[in-house]
């Protein structure tokens, strides 16, 4: 038994790993600082992050939810562009339109700068005159059309639509799963 177990493991460790874009490009760079390119280097290095940023931007846009029964969902694809110029982060953001024609949107922000700036106008949201509700055991601040809420303190969730549509979106959301994104 010892005797197949010892092959077995010398099988496996004999297998090569199976490599992915992140992990090719880091050894890409690694080859090239020790050629001293430090240029190419640099540029898989970039190329590495921006697939990273590009997991956890997917990672991040699983939270929102699908569209209900009728309705349509259209995710923006270009949302990290414009948190680039804000600071960084990653976000994820999707447009649902309903079938009498109504669009709600929702957006995500992590690990953004503006992020942090939103929290004490969500925390006194009462005392700056919008009204507050509690989804999921979570405070949003609601201001005309706009809901807002800071989950985990480092994650905006922000809708823009009517806030009797939005609701029921925001209900299919998993805010405590969403507390552990990233970490």
């Amino acid at each position: 038994m010892t005797r197949t177990f010892a092959v077995l493991m010398l099988t496996a460790f004999a297998l090569p790993a199976q490599a992915d874009d992140v992990s090719d490009l880091m050894e890409s760079a690694l080859k090239a600082y020790e050629d001293g390119d430090i240029q190419y280097a640099l540029d898989e290095l970039d190329m590495a992050r921006a697939k990273l940023l590009e997991m956890k931007t997917a990672s991040l846009g699983s939270f929102l939810p699908d569209a209900p029964d009728g309705w349509t969902r259209e995710v923006n694809t270009e949302m990290n562009q414009g948190l680039a110029m804000m600071g960084g982060g990653v976000g994820a953001e999707a447009t649902y339109t309903d079938p009498g024609g109504e669009r709600i949107k929702i957006t995500l922000m992590a690990d953004n700068p503006m992020v942090m700036s939103m929290s004490g106008m969500i925390a006194n949201a009462a005392m700056m005159g919008m009204k507050t509700e509690r989804i999921q055991r979570q405070k949003f601040a609601i201001q005309d059309r706009q809901m807002m809420a800071l989950i985990a303190n480092r994650i905006l969730v922000q809708t823009d639509g009517d806030p009797d549509k939005t609701r029921p979106l925001l209900d299919m959301m998993d805010f405590n799963e969403m507390a552990q994104f990233g970490l």
